[in-house]
């Protein structure tokens, strides 16, 4: 795929269940998104308008309680296909994570052989040489910001100290509505789009 967003219209959050998505889709947007009356019933990607770009919340993957197994791989199937099928429109796909309880769930799969969801979603999306932004949410959850953060870095294949990745890893705290630096991310791509070069990635 040619490295060139200068077309592209959409930023994608992505993420899983009960991460803080839907917040931080209001406070990008001021639209609510609309969520089904009970776990995991898929409702679709919910979309707004703002400026020149499209912001699109998918649905949460991973395990969602009271959820039929295969509602939960209908799930991550429409998010795999969406995201190889519109690559060129996606100018900024940005992985929601809960920052606080991320290493401790990345722990449990890799004690059992398994890669993470985040770690493999992450890899996914930069296999497909999208431009990606993790937004660590729930940092005022966090004891030790600059540590985790490290650590969340590393487990993403991006070495310490993290600071040196601010255009890639966001800090944020979307129910206390801190999300400056995502949206210093988000002005990045959109300036960058409209020079006609690159995203920031990698």
């Amino acid at each position: 795929m040619e490295d060139d967003r200068s077309m592209a219209s959409e930023i994608v959050l992505i993420g899983r269940s009960n991460v803080g998505k839907s917040t931080l889709f209001r406070l990008l947007t001021g639209k609510k998104v609309r969520v089904g009356r009970r776990p995991g019933v898929t409702v679709g990607p919910s979309r707004a308008r703002v400026g020149s770009v499209t912001y699109v919340d998918m649905p949460g993957y991973g395990y969602m309680k009271g959820a039929e197994r295969r509602v939960q791989e209908g799930t991550k199937d429409f998010i795999v296909h969406y995201f190889e099928d519109r690559g060129d429109d996606i100018l900024l796909a940005i992985q929601v994570i809960d920052a606080a309880s991320f290493l401790e769930i990345a722990d449990r799969w890799e004690e059992r052989g398994e890669v993470p969801l985040e770690v493999e979603l992450f890899e996914f999306l930069t296999d497909l040489d999208l431009a990606v932004a993790v937004a660590a949410n729930k940092m005022d959850r966090v004891e030790d910001p600059d540590a985790t953060l490290d650590a969340i870095g590393e487990r993403l294949g991006m070495l310490p100290p993290w600071s040196q990745w601010r255009d890639r890893i966001a800090p944020i705290s979307a129910k206390g509505g801190d999300i400056g630096s995502l949206k210093e991310i988000i002005r990045s791509s959109l300036q960058s789009r409209s020079a006609g070069g690159p995203s920031p990635k990698k």
